[in-house]
């Protein structure tokens, strides 16, 4: 028996990737840091082999499946090769597995996991669909006809696939260790843009995507009236979202959603375009939509004593406006408190006054130090330079995190791709 072999299990795409082939019945296990990490658990659920880094977890007969984090000089993979093992970095597979199935890939600089959760849960509802988010959560599904998976454009991985359909979000400077400006981040969308086979549903109000070419229809969704789907009449409150959709200026459909924020309107039009491009019942769409219980770490809400903690994965700008507006459309009379940790010592440098500007919409702020990566670990500034930018903004650690405290009823919005998390639970345990 065949034994896939992760390199780097509990990195999102690669837990949820195990987990498919779980589902499938193949013989997966994998190895990693041993720190805790949020993916984790779901793997342990399904009783997956987790082992820390060793070259003897490598064996004759394995197919390792090697994260793109890890180099090719990682001490498993090297071993690998000298054993003649083969190894497949996660996006080449990825790109072979999804060509059995009708495949979406989502993709964008912001809201890919949330759309790809959000679609997911509508189209299993009407066809046997298997998923891949970047939530760290995979199901494979006996029989699927779909393949819906999230599409990262870091170092243009993406482009490993050749997916049927492709959502595209949005396109933003991000990942600044990489993308040199906007137009290199726009080029690898165009470049995805011509490898797709069957049709792409971009957001119009984005003035980058409304510039993509490609082979296959372009269908555009958005707030603006010139797009082909668009949401009209739209009604806020704290319990959720309604709208109508009109295609091409004819009503369609009205719809109701239990997210917040015009970035939730829009991850709904995106689904709706593609499910009605494949004649799914507009019935399933609204009952689905009205379900859609979100996706891990994208504002997911307890209550704690009078407060309410939101954890959040926004690490850019714009994804800390938006999470920061959705909590003041749910909670519209309390205090919003932000607890923001830093990803990546370059992200902050190029976004410093975004960032400033973006948590400048709390009522107050908290700073956790700068978290670094698997590809740099220190830099030029500290997170001194961006409280130097924000109104009344504190420092925040270990020993004064209980200062949160302080703030009555509070909504706080603990956010970062680090560890955040970690604040977090020890605030919970004090």
């Amino acid at each position: 028996m065949t034994v896939y072999h992760f390199v780097g299990i509990k990195g999102t795409g690669m837990s949820a990737l195990a987990q498919i082939l779980h589902d499938m019945n193949y013989h997966v296990q994998g190895s990693d840091i041993e720190k805790e990490i949020f993916t984790q658990k779901s793997l342990e659920q399904k009783n997956i082999t987790v082992l820390p880094f060793n070259k003897e977890n490598i064996e004759p007969g394995m197919i390792v499946i090697a994260g793109n984090a890890f180099p090719d000089t990682h001490e498993e993979i090297q071993a690998a090769v000298e054993q003649d093992v083969p190894v497949i970095r996660y996006h080449k597979f990825l790109g072979d597995f999804m060509k059995q199935y009708t495949s979406v890939a989502v993709t964008g600089a912001h809201g890919k996991t949330s759309t790809t959760g959000m679609l997911s849960h509508v189209i299993q509802g009407a066809r046997p669909t298997s998923f891949l988010i970047g939530d760290g959560t995979g199901q494979g599904t006996d029989g699927s006809e779909y393949f819906v998976f999230e599409a990262c454009e870091y170092r243009r991985h993406f482009l490993s696939y050749t997916p049927d359909y492709a959502i595209m979000t949005n396109i933003d400077f991000d990942h600044p260790d990489y993308f040199a400006n906007v137009e290199d981040v726009f080029s690898a969308f165009q470049e995805m843009a011509m490898q797709v086979k069957k049709g792409i549903i971009a957001c119009g109000d984005d003035e980058h995507l409304q510039r993509i070419q490609a082979k296959v229809p372009v269908l555009y969704y958005g707030l603006n009236e010139e797009n082909d789907f668009q949401a009209r009449n739209i009604v806020k409150s704290t319990a959720g979202t309604k709208f109508d959709v009109f295609i091409r200026n004819n009503f369609y459909a009205t719809f109701e959603i239990p997210g917040y924020g015009d970035h939730n309107i829009l991850n709904a039009l995106s689904v709706i375009a593609l499910c009605h491009y494949e004649e799914i019942n507009v019935g399933i769409l609204q009952e689905r939509l009205k379900t859609y219980q979100g996706v891990k770490r994208r504002f997911s809400e307890k209550a704690f004593g009078e407060q309410v903690i939101i954890d959040d994965y926004a690490h850019h700008p714009t994804e800390i406006h938006a999470t920061i507006s959705a909590a003041r459309q749910k909670y519209p009379d309390r205090e919003v408190v932000a607890v923001f940790q830093p990803h990546t010592f370059t992200r902050t440098q190029t976004f410093l006054d975004e960032f400033a500007s973006s948590l400048q919409g709390a009522d107050q702020v908290y700073l956790c130090d700068i978290f670094g990566s698997a590809r740099e670990h220190q830099g030029k500034l500290s997170i001194e330079d961006l409280r130097q930018r924000i109104d009344g903004a504190r420092l925040i650690d270990e020993e004064t995190v209980e200062n949160l405290k302080d703030h009555d009823r509070a909504v706080l919005v603990f956010m970062g791709a680090g560890d955040i998390q970690k604040f977090e639970n020890l605030y919970q345990s004090i």
